[in-house]
């Protein structure tokens, strides 16, 4: 697993936290500094200091802004308060080494609640931020937008975001993806989110925990929760999205070891120490003798109720997220009904995100998992010359040491293409050059 994030969600997830955790592994705090500054809102400065959280040293990211923030206000924002809200500040233990960046921008919008997704997209496409953060940015934005309107019940168009589209969520969201970018996460292993019970203070009022738009996201992208039976928010929109977004997997392998290892800090004071865990890892191979490295697998799932096109359209888009094979082939079913069998190869770093895109677009409620033994020959990927241009070959070599040639089928096509000849001539003069042994050798 290359450049492989693992998040320990044991006291939830939120934005801020997720920042924290992310710096606290490494991501570069001027590359982020600098793309904050150009996040186009109102007046804003963010601080990254030390804090202790239960005794452990912490990294904390507090986006600060000019209004009154009720969030630190813990009796306030699990509706304890009755009567009018005074501001608490909030206490955070032995905080340290403090470094400070104010921003402000001239002609920023004047208002921040309320925000629609066409404001939060204009930001970011003025933000100066990479083409994979700000597409990341903009999936946990939609993620949120989609979770809201189904728990208003309205449309994404008409959302208003709310206290998410407020500037310190922009700026944890904006900021999450860029500490991502930064890093170069390739992978992303969350096993589980905990969460507490009781109520909240929202925008609508006090909602159970966890809030709608919470429990949608988690319903609807199949993310593993724990109650943890601990009064208190553990899991905020933000930080749910945060893990829909970018979650390629929920099993960690059965042995890695931790290249780097950061601890988020967040704002509010529970029972169980809010404190996010992010750790970048590396699978380690297993013994000779238990190793599965030439194992492949196999999903399958009979389906009688998806039209052609779903099928289709399953097929391009797990085809899209790396699986070496899908297949369909008409079976008989229950009560006689006709219907297909989906076969699905792919390898078992794939298994949670294909079965996550084959619950997500067809109607099967279950999916049977082979784990396959295979022989593998050895084989590469050579070019070759030929009188028409150069054209990619596979070339296996089989025990006996006997090559065999195999063009690539686009690299064919692509000439047959450009010089109006078959496929089949192409084909051929590609295998005889290649059997005379006038490919390139690394």
């Amino acid at each position: 697993m290359d450049n492989t994030l693992y998040l320990e969600c044991n006291a939830g997830i939120s934005g801020d936290m997720m920042v924290a955790a992310l710096i606290d592994v490494g991501a570069d705090e001027t590359v982020l500094q600098n793309v904050l500054d150009s996040i186009p809102v109102g007046s804003f400065r963010v601080e990254i200091s030390r804090v202790k959280k239960a005794g452990i040293d912490c990294c904390d990211f507090h986006v600060i802004l000019d209004q009154e923030n009720h969030d630190h206000d813990m009796n306030y924002l699990h509706g304890n308060a009755h009567t009018e809200h005074h501001h608490a500040s909030h206490t955070q233990d032995m905080k340290q080494e403090h470094h400070h960046a104010s921003h402000t921008q001239d002609g920023a919008h004047e208002h921040h609640h309320g925000a629609n997704m066409s404001y939060i997209l204009d930001i970011l496409e003025k933000t100066n931020m990479t083409a994979r953060a700000r597409e990341i940015a903009r999936h946990i934005f939609e993620i949120i937008a989609k979770a809201e309107a189904l728990a208003h019940g309205t449309s994404v168009d008409m959302v208003h975001f709310h206290e998410v589209g407020a500037v310190d969520s922009i700026v944890d969201i904006v900021a999450t993806a860029v500490c991502l970018d930064n890093l170069e996460v390739k992978q992303v292993i969350v096993p589980k989110l905990c969460e507490g019970v009781g109520t909240v203070r929202c925008q609508h009022g006090i909602l159970p925990i966890p809030v709608p738009a919470v429990a949608n996201i988690i319903k609807e992208y199949k993310i593993p929760l724990e109650i943890t039976g601990i009064n208190g928010e553990f899991v905020t929109p933000t930080g749910v999205a945060i893990v829909a977004a970018i979650q390629t997997s929920s099993y960690l392998p059965e042995r890695f070891t931790i290249k780097k290892l950061g601890l988020g800090a967040g704002k509010r004071t529970y029972e169980r120490p809010s404190i996010l865990r992010a750790m970048m890892i590396e699978a380690v191979d297993t013994p000779k003798e238990e190793s599965y490295e030439n194992d492949i697998y196999k999903l399958e799932s009979n389906i009688d109720d998806c039209s052609g096109e779903v099928l289709g359209y399953t097929m391009e888009r797990l085809f899209e997220a790396g699986a070496r094979d899908v297949h369909y082939h008409p079976v008989f079913m229950k009560k006689n009904r006709p219907g297909w069998q989906l076969n699905v190869i792919c390898e078992g770093s794939r298994l949670e995100q294909l079965e996550q895109i084959i619950f997500h677009e067809t109607t099967t409620i279950g999916i049977r998992r082979v784990r396959l033994e295979r022989s593998v020959l050895e084989r590469t990927i050579r070019d070759v010359q030929t009188m028409y241009g150069k054209a990619a070959v596979k070339v296996c070599t089989l025990l006996d040491g006997t090559k065999r040639y195999y063009p690539e089928y686009e690299s064919v096509a692509a000439i047959s293409r450009e010089k109006h000849i078959s496929y089949q001539e192409v084909y051929m003069k590609v295998c005889e050059v290649c059997t005379g042994g006038a490919y390139e050798e690394d």
